[in-house]
């Protein structure tokens, strides 16, 4: 099985940067895909960033320019982070691990809050 603790959200001004990180632990050798995801109140949960295990990434486009995501193999940790950061990207951030069986393990998920 594998376990995600994420960390690093909080309140942050419009324009400034966060970085987010998920620590992963327990089966790691079974992780082909890794990301983060984001809900709002009373939305859906979207897409923001994914990494895969041979570096290949993709970006929702209400992101893309202003957030990388990337990833410490050594750590068994991913992060992402965001510049220029905007009232709508005000979401609980939840990141994810894609496992070979087609599974999907969720972290606990952590509050970004931007505003001023």
């Amino acid at each position: 099985q594998v376990q995600l603790v994420e960390s690093g959200g909080g309140l942050v001004q419009p324009g400034g940067s966060l970085r987010l990180s998920c620590a992963a632990s327990g089966a790691i050798f079974s992780i082909e895909r890794m990301g983060w995801y984001r809900q709002a109140p009373g939305r859906q949960r979207d897409l923001v960033a994914t990494i895969t295990n041979d570096e290949r990434t993709n970006y929702a486009d209400s992101v893309k320019g202003r957030s990388t995501i990337s990833k410490d193999n050594a750590k068994n940790t991913w992060y992402l982070e965001m510049n220029s950061l905007k009232p709508e990207d005000t979401a609980v951030y939840y990141c994810h691990a894609d496992i070979t069986n087609g599974g999907r393990i969720w972290g606990q998920g952590t509050q970004v809050t931007v505003s001023s």
